[in-house]
């Protein structure tokens, strides 16, 4: 398995070239995306960063302070503005509560403890922990994804009932434990599965059309 996710990695890199993902400025920032981008598009998240940062309410202490109905305001390009909220303030309590606002002291505690610490606070579910974990903390473990999962799905690597635990184990028991190799994997994946392998695959234009045995399985069912 390890052979077939580099030589993965490899088509896609060599397609798309590096996605310098996350696109924050701060691990901050990576944090408050990771919240927001759930159930939307991340162009939709950007207006609602943009917002924020134009705000001036992208720190801990600013955020932390900022009233309600305010910060629904800032963030409702993303969706579903009123349980972001929520989600975001119920962060902000924890971070505030336990640290002081100090991100730096959350994010030093080893990866184990950080990621059932950050699953225990409302709305951080796995997905948004493990981004977390990976591009705002640093931290080697693999995010997977819809895009993930689609895509496994059609190689044949992957069962075609999602289990967010059995496909990411794919990638942490084949690979090293390198933060930026997966940094670079997820985000290629994910850039693959918006222009390629949509939910209407691409499969003639596709890079990976020689190893993806999906197209023939369309031909012949």
């Amino acid at each position: 398995m390890r052979e077939k996710l580099l030589q993965l990695y490899d088509s896609l890199y060599a397609e798309y070239g590096p996605q310098n993902w996350w696109p924050a400025e701060t691990p901050f920032e990576v944090i408050i995306g990771a919240i927001l981008v759930q159930s939307t598009a991340w162009k939709n998240v950007d207006h609602a960063i943009k917002n924020l940062k134009t705000a001036e309410l992208l720190t801990p202490e600013r955020l932390c302070e900022c009233p309600q109905d305010t910060l629904e305001a800032l963030i409702r390009p993303s969706g579903y503005y009123r349980v972001k909220t929520k989600k975001i303030q119920a962060f902000m309590e924890h971070l505030r509560i336990n640290y002081r606002n100090s991100l730096d002291a959350l994010l030093a505690k080893d990866q184990p403890t950080l990621r059932e610490e950050l699953l225990s606070i409302y709305g951080i579910g796995e997905e948004t922990a493990d981004s977390i974990l990976l591009y705002a903390a640093r931290k080697p473990i693999f995010v997977v994804d819809a895009y993930t999962h689609r895509l496994f799905t059609r190689l044949g690597w992957a069962e075609r009932i999602y289990h967010y635990g059995k496909l990411q184990k794919i990638f942490m028991d084949a690979l090293p434990m390198d933060a930026d190799l997966f940094n670079e994997y997820h985000a290629l994946i994910v850039r693959h599965g918006k222009a390629t392998c949509t939910k209407t695959p691409k499969c003639s234009v596709c890079t990976l059309s020689q190893q993806c045995p999906y197209p023939y399985l369309v031909r012949t069912s």
